[in-house]
């Protein structure tokens, strides 16, 4: 027999430790300029901020480690993301992210959402703090 509950628990770990890793890589690339050929942003800029952002909420996600405020914080810098550079408050097809390119930060936003919200779930750092 299946044990719902324990595939549950295991496979959201896995969603959580896998979406913040591929998060930090975002940060890796903008903040180091690994994995491409575009420049850095400038230092101190809104492209910083994000990467930087991008870099340390990814690792305390992927480790459950403050998990909830760093989702948080992830989702919302995705919100803006989207908004700010994919939308840009296009009307029409232009909202849709198949079109302005947004599919990705309209996925982490939401994916942070909900994983801030739920918590880090019982493989984490968090989980194990809270016992002690």
């Amino acid at each position: 027999m299946i044990d719902r509950a324990r595939l549950e628990s295991w496979s959201f770990t896995a969603l959580r430790v896998i979406a913040g890793f591929a998060f930090s890589l975002h940060g890796i690339q903008k903040l180091f300029g690994a994995f491409t050929t575009r420049p850095s942003p400038e230092m101190w800029s809104q492209g910083w901020f994000g990467g930087v952002i991008e870099l340390i909420c990814g690792v305390l996600i992927s480790l459950g480690l403050v998990t909830r405020p760093a989702a948080f914080l992830a989702s919302g810098t995705m919100a803006v993301a989207y908004i700010q550079f994919h939308w840009k408050g296009q009307l029409g097809s232009g909202l849709l992210p198949i079109v302005n390119g947004g599919e990705l930060a309209l996925i982490y936003c939401f994916l942070f959402l909900w994983i801030s919200v739920r918590g880090a779930g019982s493989m984490s750092i968090d989980r194990l703090l809270a016992r002690e």
